[in-house]
């Protein structure tokens, strides 16, 4: 199976279009318990002047964006950037049919985070929303993404900590999913690691934990989830179908009454 880091399977599979990671969203969307969601939590720790310059890489859909469209400042100029095409074409859609239309607030570039095509202290804020453990050279990312950042720049730097989704794992252990997986991002850059990484090239690192769990209640969503991760738990060819997974989950649900997963994740910010 393919590693978490491969730029060619993120690009040709996992991450050409929005379809796997709107199936991730949608199940946190859904069925989180904490009533501020991510998206707001997240923006609410961006204190930044009123004509900042930001930069989201990996920026996925544009969902954080078009979530707090009425939230933004009109003097902020963001440029919304990913490794994927796909992902700036569906960003830049999903806006438009939020309601930004031409704002000018907003633009969009491919871009890959070990090589920014911007200029040396460009940006009053980089935003890095659960990709930092995908780069393949992280080292070299953190020094590209120092060298965008204004002297007075903030990195504010989500990931995932040890447990998150523990249950999840558990719940596809009679499938012989590759539990693994599960836990590599939160070993390349997590809660617990990331901090130490994020030090070695900023002055000052804060971290930010975030309290949720999911309650799930309904089956497809949750089956959606599963196999939005295909080929990163299963060969092809081990992959359980959707039968299989909707009775294994309905035979959990009406045992429990809810199916229980929980989450840690948080934010670092820089200064």
């Amino acid at each position: 199976m393919p590693s978490i880091t491969d730029q060619s399977f993120l690009l040709d599979s996992q991450y050409r279009d929005s379809s796997n990671l709107d199936a991730r969203i949608a199940v946190h969307q859904l069925f989180s318990t904490n009533p501020v969601g991510w998206y707001r939590w997240y923006f609410d720790h961006l204190r930044l002047p009123p004509a900042a310059v930001i930069l989201d890489i990996g920026c996925g859909p544009g969902r954080f964006w078009c979530d707090q469209l009425q939230c933004i400042p009109p003097d902020w100029r963001i440029t919304l950037a990913d490794l994927s095409p796909g992902m700036v074409t569906q960003a830049e859609a999903n806006l438009r049919a939020a309601g930004a239309g031409d704002d000018p607030r907003f633009r969009f570039q491919t871009a890959d985070a070990q090589t920014l095509p911007f200029d040396d202290d460009a940006f009053d804020a980089l935003l890095a929303n659960h990709m930092l453990y995908h780069v393949p050279d992280l080292p070299r990312a953190l020094a590209e993404i120092r060298r965008v950042l204004r002297p007075a720049g903030r990195l504010f730097a989500a990931t995932n900590g040890a447990g998150h989704m523990q249950e999840l794992g558990d719940l596809l252990a009679p499938f012989s999913s590759n539990r693994s997986a599960l836990l590599a991002p939160e070993r390349r850059f997590g809660l617990e690691n990331g901090g130490q990484q994020l030090a070695r090239v900023f002055a000052h690192v804060e971290r930010h934990d975030y309290k949720d769990s999911l309650e799930i209640s309904e089956v497809a969503p949750l089956v959606a989830y599963v196999l939005s991760t295909r080929n990163m738990f299963w060969t092809a060819s081990a992959e359980p179908s959707v039968e299989a997974l909707t009775q294994h989950f309905e035979t959990v649900l009406a045992r429990d009454g809810v199916i229980h997963i929980s989450k840690a994740s948080g934010l670092f910010v820089t200064a």
